[in-house]
């Protein structure tokens, strides 16, 4: 759902940046660059944020598969060797 929103989230900033730009590009040809500036600055982050996502996503995963390990190895007397400090 986060995802999704900041995927929306970017698609109209971009859409927004595009129609800017060919408005701009008549008057200013430094807005051009300063919202292309902004674009690529967004995209770094949405990357960023993406990534993080992602991790935490395999992050569960290996938790989830972690927890099912254990309680097969249960179910056949068996258990990892976990040292205590």
């Amino acid at each position: 759902m986060l995802l999704k929103k900041m995927v929306n989230r970017w698609q109209s900033s971009h859409t927004h940046c595009q129609w800017q730009m060919t408005l701009s590009q008549r008057r200013d040809p430094y807005a051009a660059l300063r919202m292309q500036d902004a674009m690529q600055q967004e995209l770094a982050l949405s990357n960023k944020q993406l990534l993080l996502v992602r991790q935490a996503a395999l992050h569960q995963l290996f938790e989830k598969e972690h927890q099912q390990y254990q309680l097969e190895l249960n179910q056949l007397g068996k258990a990892f060797y976990e040292e205590r400090l």
